[in-house]
Order: structure tokens, then C-alpha cells, then sequence
């Protein structure tokens, strides 16, 4: 039986991807978005299909959240504030979107027991990755950096939509699967909100320098955004992962100046890396992690292995 699936934020870079995803294996989709930074260009592929519908709306808005949820079988909770540059610029509506608009959801899931998928970040770690050799494990301490320090905001939010989503677990019996996801990129990314690959590819491809925020000694590890989306699947469908919080991501560590590097060898240009301190770039009040890793072995219990390409196939991808 074809399920009926609500997408909040589907507009957007993954929320597009996994709206058809999910119209491809038959659901009916609704996708909630206010287009703040999703596009219904992100939809083309699927605008005109007889199983999607694209509200234009805000999980701000109670009325407008019952309204999407009621009748639903599964909803996955994507909407929230996005990128670096939108959080240090705009921390207000950053905090009450990730923190109300995850209330909002959960109470509307709450009153039709649809099952619900929390989309988290690894940005709950914080500081973790620095201070220990091993990947980042669900059931790490958190440490973040102090409340003056506005990077930390949007960890913390995504910390209580974490609690709160598991509360909704324990106290009203809701059917929750909270993922922490990390460093996906793609089609569609925008580099507008300091995703760093696309801004990359970006100014390779106009013949630009490449900016990097810092020494460029940091780490990360990322993944393709189509195989996030195909964890995100199998998590929901797996009766195990109901209640637990998992980490999704690649499990390839590079630092961003091996990435400007490789993002310059596939351009083929006389371009260089520029590297500008993180002031300049975010001003105040702005703190980055050294290395941030996913221990990917709960995944891998839960769902069984999954795809996860070479940077270089995800450098090609992008282009």
C-alpha cells in the first residue's frame, strides 16, 4: 500500500531530493515549504506529478502544520534554518524556527500518530571531535563553546528538538527516528549560506580563487546527497531505528584545503586557494571544530551497509 509522506522544508536541497525519492517508490507526497531558501525550481522534476502537492507555508504556523499532517503516514521533518552565513546573520529566527517549528511538528504528529523523522546535525557534537581520536559516537557527551559564541546557537536548537522529539517518545507514545546528518552535499546545494563545496565549485568553474575560512586543516567528511536520502528511507522503515538517534553521513575524512585542492585539479584552471580568517568572514562571535567524524557502526547495525562515494565522485557529481 502507498503510503502518504509530508516533507517539511521540501523544497529545499535534500527535502527536494528525498520528496522524489519517495514519489518514485509510490507514496503520496506533500511537500511544506515557505521558500525561504528552498525553490520550486528544486521541484521541476516532480511539480506536474499527480501523487505531489507543494504547500507553500510556514512550520511556524500551527494551523498551517495540522492542516499537512493530518492524514499522513510518515513525515519527515527537514524544515530549519540553513547554513553558517544564515545563522551567524540571523540568529533569532534561526532559534525559533529550529525550536518552535520542531514543537509544531511533533504536536501535530503527537495528535495523528503519524510516524516522524527529526532531521538533526552533527553540529550537537560541537567541540567532541577535537578532543578525542575516535569517530563520533550517538551516545558521546556534547560540549559546545560559551552562549557569547553564536555558532553554538544552532547546535544547541537542534539539541532540544533532539530532547523534545524524544520526550514526544516517552511521555505520548510517538513513533520517532531522529538522524544527525553530516556534511551533505550535491545538486542543488546553494552556496549562499557558506556551504563550503559548492561555493568551491562555484568559483573554480568562474576562474575565481577559492576562500577558505581559516587554515584549511579542518576536517570533514561528506556525503552524497542522494545517499543520505536512501539512509533516511531505510531508517524510517526500520522498526529498530524507532526511538534511537543515528548518525548518517560519509565515513572519508579530508580537510578543506585537500578538498580546494581537488575541486582545482578537476577544473583544470590556474586558480589558488586564498585563506581569510574566520572574523573576516562571519565577524564576531564565531568558532569552527578542528574534525568532525561520524561512527557509522549504528547505521550499519539498523539498516545494513550503505553507499557512500569518494569525494572525487562527489566533486564530479556536483560539477
Amino acid at each position: 500500500m502507498a503510503l502518504k509522506s509530508l516533507v517539511t522544508g521540501g523544497a529545499g536541497f535534500i527535502g527536494s531530493h528525498l520528496c522524489e525519492a519517495l514519489v518514485a517508490r509510490g507514496d503520496e507526497v506533500v511537500a511544506l515549504d515557505n521558500l525561504s531558501t528552498g525553490a520550486r525550481a528544486n521541484l521541476e522534476t516532480i511539480a506536474d506529478h499527480p501523487r505531489f502537492q507543494l504547500i507553500e507555508g510556514d512550520i511556524l504556523n500551527e494551523r498551517t502544520v495540522e492542516g499537512a499532517v493530518a492524514g499522513m503516514d510518515r513525515v519527515y521533518h527537514l524544515a530549519a534554518a540553513v547554513g553558517v552565513k544564515l545563522v551567524m546573520e540571523r540568529a533569532i529566527s534561526t532559534i525559533v524556527t529550529n525550536t518552535r517549528g520542531t514543537e509544531n511538528v511533533l504536536e501535530a504528529c503527537a495528535a495523528t500518530k503519524a510516524r516522524v523523522l527529526i532531521a538533526s546535525s552533527s553540529e550537537v557534537y560541537g567541540k567532541m571531535g577535537e578532543s578525542q581520536a575516535r569517530p563520533l559516537a550517538e551516545d558521546d557527551d556534547w560540549r559546545l563553546g560559551s552562549t557569547s559564541t553564536r555558532r553554538w546557537s544552532y547546535a544547541c536548537t537542534k539539541a532540544i528538538d533532539e530532547f523534545l522529539a524524544l520526550a514526544y517518545r516517552d511521555e505520548r507514545g510517538l513513533e520517532v527516528v531522529i538522524v544527525r546528518l553530516f556534511n551533505t552535499v550535491g545538486s542543488r546545494q546553494s552556496a549562499n549560506y557558506g556551504m563550503v563545496l559548492p561555493a568551491f565549485v562555484k568559483a573554480a568553474r568562474e576562474g575565481r580563487d577559492l576562500v577558505v575560512h581559516g587554515d584549511g586543516t579542518q576536517t570533514r567528511c561528506f556525503n552524497y546527497v542522494t545517499d543520505t536520502v536512501e539512509a533516511i528511507l531505510r531508517l524510517m522503515e526500520a522498526p529498530a531505528a524507532v526511538g534511537q538517534v543515528v548518525n548518517v553521513g560519509g565515513d572519508r575524512e579530508l580537510s578543506i584545503n585537500d578538498l580546494a585542492s581537488r575541486v582545482i585539479a578537476r577544473a583544470r584552471a590556474s586558480v589558488k586557494v586564498r585563506h581569510i580568517p574566520y572574523a573576516t568572514a562571519y565577524g564576531r562571535g564565531f568558532e569552527d571544530m578542528e574534525r568532525r567524524t561520524p561512527d557509522l557502526s549504528k547505521l550499519r547495525r539498523l539498516i545494513g551497509e550503505t553507499r557512500c562515494r569518494t569525494i572525487d565522485e562527489i566533486i564530479g557529481q556536483v560539477w
